[in-house]
């Protein structure tokens, strides 16, 4: 057990003092340059998301990956939409019925209950799509511009910036945040 423990802190002790290095800084097998480490952060986001989501219980936990995937396709925030859905919806769990609709979308075009998507992915999507075209891409870049647009509540933006930063912050740190790459 200790020598288990020995290597353990050697190992950890060599990351700590391992300095990131540029791609072209490692050695090619075969050259005489000498290996290289570079530390990468994993990308926890979707563990993260999910793991916020289920302590909401919320209908969305299975849909942290798609959420992720679309704000990476359209240059948004990863939290940004969720955190939508927290403020309009509990996480999806006050919603129309069958709706779809965590985030009251549509609902200023009169439907009294706002558009009904076909699945949680079709909602994130068509939310995600609209944010991007119809909000960031017009000038509405900050949560404040967008919620003028987006809701009547004066306190819109400020619950979203609650659920941005209780997203962000909710991930647990540890040691295997980290992976190395040779």
């Amino acid at each position: 057990m200790k020598q288990i423990l020995t290597i353990i802190t050697l190992t950890l002790a060599l990351l700590a003092s391992a300095k990131p290095v540029l791609a072209n800084q490692i050695a090619i097998a075969g050259t005489s340059a000498t290996p290289s480490f570079t530390l990468v952060k994993a990308d926890t986001r979707i563990e993260q998301l999910k793991a916020y989501f289920n302590s909401h219980n919320s209908p969305l936990s299975d849909e942290a990956a798609f959420f992720v995937s679309e704000a990476d396709r359209l240059n948004l925030d990863w939290k940004l939409v969720a955190a939508i859905a927290g403020t309009e919806s509990t996480f999806g769990k006050r919603i129309p019925a069958n709706s779809y609709n965590a985030w009251g979308w549509a609902i200023y075009t009169g439907m009294q209950d706002g558009k009904h998507f076909s699945s949680w992915k079709d909602g994130i999507t068509t939310v995600s799509e609209g944010l991007k075209y119809k909000y960031i891409d017009k000038g509405a870049i900050t949560i404040e511009q967008i919620g003028r647009i987006y809701a009547a509540s004066p306190r819109w933006a400020t619950n979203v910036h609650f659920f941005l930063n209780a997203i962000d912050g909710f991930a647990p740190k540890a040691i295997g945040d980290l992976a190395v790459t040779i």
